[in-house]
């Protein structure tokens, strides 16, 4: 999967994984009933954030890692009909081994 869109500084664009349409015991759920689901693959990193005195520091994540977000953050964009989010890294709360 690729995004012509590059992000900046400290940001990260994520696509959300799939919502469980089903719960453990086999009830569908209607899509109202589904809750934003908290794990997205990373798709684009930027450069990294920058320090006051112009260091920049590497990401901790990288293209490909499935990670756990919190359920309200980042910016959502909608890009060719595919949806994604926007964040900082600080966003991430952790990283799926």
């Amino acid at each position: 999967m690729s995004i012509n869109i590059r992000p900046l500084g400290d940001k990260i664009i994520v696509k959300r994984l799939e919502a469980e349409k089903q719960t453990a015991s086999g009830i569908f759920l209607p899509e109202s009933a589904t809750e934003k689901p908290q794990q997205a693959k990373v798709i684009r990193v930027g450069t990294g954030r920058k320090t006051d005195d112009g260091k920049t520091f590497p990401f901790q994540v990288k293209v490909g890692d499935t990670v756990i977000l919190s359920k309200w953050g980042g910016t959502e964009l909608k890009h060719n009909d595919e949806e994604y989010l926007v964040l900082s890294e600080d966003e991430v709360l952790a990283v799926v081994e």
